[in-house]
This record gives structure tokens, sequence and C-alpha cells, in this order.
């Protein structure tokens, strides 16, 4: 092994890799490896310029006993930056040390002649480099050793009921309703960044844990080390940056449903809402108002003066939001000028198709910069300066007809090592240019992010979930983690997305649920596809913004007086808390903190809470339990110790470190406020 360290670097070499240790930010070091020439000057989610440090580099040498029982000395380095500390022995095996404690170190299994804890006959190492057949690539598989009892979050969204991921094998890549974001926080004091968007996987064993990289021209991955969860997102946030401020005028209510057809429906539930005397602060505009996928305009038989229809809407209050897809069906006029141009994603085999929904499609590559501006453009034209003020970028993962992703290149190269950050640089395709307009703080809806995507004005909602209790279970899990990924502007359709029959009675129950926790979260926001489907199309073609299917109203007085009147109360619960948000969100724009945070973010002392999922913070006040069964009228609540709970709607006060049974009628989810 050759070390060296200068300017505070290490790097190694060996065997043809090139390991590279260097300081980045505060209590935390960036990890590289290549096995080229050099790195690439790509840094991915890293955008931040971290906080300079002085680290420090030692080299020299240990003892090791030899298979005929002498000692050989054997060279060693090591970098400290802080609190965190890596030491790099012989074999370019890697251990991490927080305080001088180690709580992490790459998994080797490989016999050298050497008496040492990693010797074995199994030919295991732990940086394993593997050439791509017929490409310029590797794949990559990194091992580090288990740690008994250690706990793991973060990662962004899986639809499953596990907030420890400790145990899972998670893909890592991008889905409809699955959003990969690889950072993970661990119990045992640190966090790590897999800076690398290839498709690839992460499996947090029992034996070992995993990450692997399908196509990729080098490992890169960021540890930080803290006291505690807060801190850690802290740090992290610190490198890949933060949300902006949160405009106030959205913070209140956002209306929705699939799909308003006509400027004159919007225009009728913006006024009945006005007749209500209840203000929503933002109506969308859902998807097949547009021609055909990729015109990106208004059909003009259903939408004759969309300018009028934004200017009426803001004369009331209320910011526009219209939906744009990636897709471009071969009919539209954008279609034949962004294939001629190369601003189109590309397939390896078969046909030009990557999406088949509603229309034959190619999606758009946003790794090119020329795609960027000429989507821009065309919605610039067609939209914005409409006075449309935000878009809802659907289908942004993007949503493939199927996830063959070994079938699809972009500009940047093959999808296999890079198409998990697609849905950021697509989110940038409008935000980039919003900002230049010097349009405030941009806030546009997206269906999947990836790390460092916080910083570029993402809602983030969960994507197309199934209208059941479970799947409402799983989204708390998929937004406390998500949260603990950096991304605290996080949403769900309210009551799920697909829903067979708005008039049962059990579905009923589930709105009214999931409606009282969605007050207590990020954005409070009515969605959803609702059955069933016995409204008539506008029109007979097969094309434009008549012919598709609408699901049934989804206003807050669409499902009877009684469920109006609870939806109406917690609509209340969530304006008078308006300052309160508004604080939240500027913390959150200020070291990262989500909205909605598991137990442990704010009681990390707490064990209980370690173990804690189906109750949540919302802020350092609130505690709120939401109901996940059906004919679910009371539950079991934890409140912490260390503090006294007033119940929110009685008024009576709890000591802390108890668990206690808390009534639940379908009007009332239990929420218990921190008293000092």
């Amino acid at each position: 092994m050759q070390f060296c360290g200068e300017n505070g670097i290490l790097t190694a070499r060996l065997g043809g890799e090139i390991l590279r240790i260097e300081p980045w930010g505060k209590d935390s070091l960036r990890v590289r490896a290549t096995r080229f020439s050099k790195f690439t000057d790509q840094d991915w989610a890293l955008i931040e310029t971290p906080e300079k440090c002085q680290a420090v580099v030692e080299i020299g040498e240990e003892d090791h006993w030899v298979g005929d029982g002498t000692i050989d000395k054997k060279e060693i380095a090591s970098i400290t930056n802080g609190r965190i500390k890596a030491v790099v022995n012989f074999r370019g095996i890697i251990t991490y040390y927080r305080d001088g404690k180690q709580f992490l170190r790459e998994y080797f299994r490989f016999y050298d002649g050497t008496l040492c804890k990693e010797s074995r006959c199994l030919k295991v190492v732990n940086r394993e480099w593997k050439g791509v057949i017929g490409g310029s690539e590797y794949q990559l598989n990194v091992k580090f050793e288990s740690n008994d009892g250690e706990k793991i979050f973060g990662m962004g969204q899986y639809q499953q009921p596990y907030m420890d991921l400790k145990g899972c094998v998670l893909e890592l890549a991008q889905r409809n309703s699955q959003i990969s974001v690889p950072f993970a926080v661990s119990s045992l004091g640190y966090g790590i960044l897999w800076n690398n968007p290839a498709i690839g996987e992460a499996t947090f064993g029992k034996n070992y844990t995993e990450w692997t990289a399908r196509s990729t021209k080098q490992m890169d991955y960021w540890l930080t080390v803290a006291d505690g969860p807060k801190q850690i997102v802290e740090n992290y946030t610190a490198v890949t940056g933060r949300a902006p401020m949160f405009p106030e005028d959205r913070m209140g209510l956002w209306q929705c449903k699939l799909r308003y057809r006509t400027q004159e429906e919007v225009l009728s539930v913006a006024r009945q809402y006005q007749k209500e005397g209840i203000k929503i602060d933002q109506i969308v505009i859902d998807f097949f108002h547009w021609t055909v996928q990729g015109d990106w305009k208004f059909d003009k038989t259903y939408w004759p003066d969309p300018k009028a229809m934004v200017d009426e809407l803001h004369s009331m209050g209320i910011k526009v939001i219209v939906s744009v897809w990636p897709s471009v069906d071969r009919r539209s006029e954008n279609f034949q000028p962004m294939m001629d141009r190369g601003l189109l994603i590309r397939t390896e085999r078969g046909a030009d198709q990557t999406y088949d929904y509603q229309g034959d499609c190619v999606e758009i590559d946003v790794f090119n910069p020329e795609t960027r501006k000429y989507v821009w453009e065309v919605c610039k034209k067609n939209y914005y300066d409409l006075g449309i003020d935000a878009f809802w970028l659907d289908n942004s993962e993007p949503d493939y007809g199927v996830y063959d992703f070994d079938n699809y290149r972009y500009a940047e190269g093959p999808a296999l090592s890079c198409s998990n950050i697609y849905p950021q640089l697509y989110s940038r395709v409008f935000y980039d240019e919003m900002k230049n307009l010097g349009d405030g703080t941009v806030v546009n809806l997206l269906r999947c992010a990836w790390a460092g995507s916080q910083k570029y004005g993402n809602v983030v909602w969960s994507g197309d979930v199934p209208s059941t209790f479970e799947a409402f279970y799983d989204q708390l899990q998929a937004g406390l983690n998500m949260g603990l990924a950096g991304i605290p502007w996080w949403t769900t359709d309210i009551g799920g997305f697909m829903t067979d029959d708005v008039n049962d009675p059990d579905f009923q129950q589930l709105l009214i649920r999931w409606y009282e926790f969605a007050v207590y979260s990020a954005v409070l926001r009515m969605h959803g596809d609702r059955g069933p489907y016995n409204i008539p199309a506008l029109d007979d073609r097969d094309w434009g913004g008549g012919y598709l299917h609408t699901g049934q109203p989804n206003e807050l007085w669409s499902y009877g007086e009684e469920n109006y009147r609870i939806m109406k109360k917690y609509y209340d619960i969530r304006i008078s808390m308006h300052d309160y948000i508004r604080d939240l969100y500027k913390e959150a724009s200020e070291n990262g903190s989500p909205l909605i945070r598991t137990m442990f973010y704010e009681f990390p002392e707490d064990k209980k809470c370690w173990e804690l999922q189906d109750q949540y913070m919302f802020g350092n006040e609130y505690l709120v339990a939401p109901i996940f069964h059906l004919n679910q009228f009371e539950r079991e609540v934890y409140l912490p110790e260390g503090s006294r709970w007033t119940d929110t709607r009685d008024g009576k006060v709890y000591e802390g470190g108890q668990t206690i049974l808390a009534d639940a009628p379908l009007d009332s989810m239990p929420v218990f406020k921190k008293t000092k």
C-alpha cells in the first residue's frame, strides 16, 4: 500500500485502485476510490461548499503476526477531522471511529498469510470492482461489517411497514411511489451518504452491510458523526443543501382531484370554497388538460381562456399549479423536433419507446442542457406567461413503461450509471429558470427526489398509493424516513390515490383519519382518483382534454355533512397553527429538520422512542398519534419522559415516561402538546 498525506488529504494506491479520503464539512469525511487514472469531477449530491476543516493525516507502521508466528511491520495511515477518524491498513481496509470508538469497518474475508481477524479463505474483498462487459464502467460492491443492535433510518421512501431499515434490502432505483435518497442515519451516531446516482442496492443485513452500483466509474460516499439524529441531519444538509423558506401563502389547503377537465370546473370549485368561507391556497390542474403528452399546453376546447381563469383565481388569493409530464407522444408537435435534436431518452435495443400510458411516448432527457432549455421555453410560453404559479412535475422518476434500466441511455451515459438523479434534474428544468426570473421562493410538486433535491423547491408526495389503512401506515414510515434523508417538504394524497367507491363508509372513515394526519404534516393537500367511473367523457376523441375519464368530486364538502364538519374542524386547526408551521419551515431552511419527525429525533435519550413508529412529532411541540385501523376509536400513546404533555382536545395534563390509552372518536385524533 502506498500512502500519501498532503494538504490534509489521505490518498493510497493498491492493485490499480486509487483511494482518496478528505475532510468534507464538520466532523465529516468524503471517501472516494477508482480504478481509472483520475477521479471524475462529479460532486453529485455534495453541491454545497463544505465548511473548511483542518484534518490531520498520519502515516506509520503497525505489527502483524504472519503465518510462521513472526511479527511483520505493515504500513498504516489515518485521517482525523474533528470527531471522526478513518484508519486505512496495508490491505486498504478502512475502519472508522467516532470520538475514538469504532462505529464502522469495511468487511474483508481474504487469507493473505497474516493472522488477523479478517483472514479467511472466502476471498471476499471490501471493495469489489467488476468490469461491465462492453462498457467502460464497473459494477461496484462495497461491504461493511454489521453492528449488532444498530438501527438504521432514512434512505428515502419505500412502500413497506418498516421504519427501522436494519434487516432490509432496498433497491436503489426510482419508481412510482418509491424514492431512493441514499442517506442513512444510524442509532450509533453516524450518517452515511452513498453519493452515487447509479442503479443498485443497499442491504442492511445482520451479517454485513452492502452497497452496490451496477454501473459506475468510482466509489463515492460521505460519512459524518454527531451526538444525535438532529445534528447528523444538520451536518448532512450543510453539504447537500437545505430547503428555502416555504412561502406563507401556501401553508394552508391545496385543492386537487383527478381531474378538473375544464376551466369552468376549476372556477366553480374555487367560487364554492369562497362561498363556504374556506381559503384554499392553491388549486391543482391535473393531467390531460393538454392536447397530447408533450405539447405542454391547454386544450383550447375546454380551456378557452386560461389567463382569464388564472386572473380570477389570483383575485381570490389562490395560486395555480398545472401538471407537466416528461413524456412526449409521437403525435405531439414537439416529438419530431426533439427526437431529431437528440433531446429524448434513447433505448439500447428495440423500439424508441419508454412510456406507453395513453400514447406511444418517449420521455425527455433532462441530462441534456438543450433539453432543459427547450422544455422550459415551451412551458414558459404556454403556462408561466399566462400567470401559472407552479408546476406539478408528475411521473418524475421517470415512470418507465418497464423498469428495465439497462435499456435506457441519457446524455450523461447509461441509465444504470445515473438514473436516480433524474427527478432532481427534472425539477431544475423549472426551478433554475424560475429563480433566474426572480420568482421568489419556487415551490413545485414532484413524485420523486434524490439526495439534495430539497434545495430545489421540491414538495415531494408519496405517489399513487392504495386507499387502504395498510398503505396509510406505510406512508408514515415513508414520510419519517424521507425527513431523515433531508427532504422536509413531503406530503401524501389524502385518503390514498386509488379508490373504488367514494360512497363506501369504510373509505370515508379512512379519508377522515388520513385528513386528520395530513393537518399535522408539511402540506395539506386533497387529491385522489375517486371511483366509481360513471361520469361520461366530454367527447369521443382519442386525444385531448375531453376523452379521458375523471374521478368523483373530492372537495371537503363532497363526502356528506358529518365528514365535512370534521374536515372543516381540522382545517380550522391547521389555520390556527399558521405561525407554528411557519417556524417549522424556517427551522427546515436553517438546519434541515423535517416538519414530521421520528420520536427519537426529539427524544434521542429515551430508549422507548427508538422503538416507536406509529406516532411522531410535528415539530418539537406536538406529539401526533394517528389512527391506522378501521373502527378503532382508542389507542395507546407513549408520552416521552422528561416533559409533561397536554391533551390538545380536553386540556388534561399527563406526566411523561408513561403509556396512556387515549380516546379517538372519528372526529378526534390524539395530539399532545409538550409542556415544560
